[in-house]
């Protein structure tokens, strides 16, 4: 039996999500601290797609 997909339903890529939950998750940021890594990194999400 294959497990479905997790990410299917996102329309952001599989690896900015991934970045966006390890940085969440291994550093002591906020949501908000996540997005503004990412912007400064090219990446325009929202804290609410984080």
């Amino acid at each position: 039996m294959t497990r479905p997909c997790p990410f299917k339903y996102f329309k952001t890529s599989r690896e900015i999500i991934r970045l966006a939950v390890m940085m969440y998750v291994r550093f002591p940021l906020s949501l908000r601290n996540v997005e503004d890594l990412l912007h400064e990194r090219g990446i325009d999400v929202s804290h609410e797609a984080v």
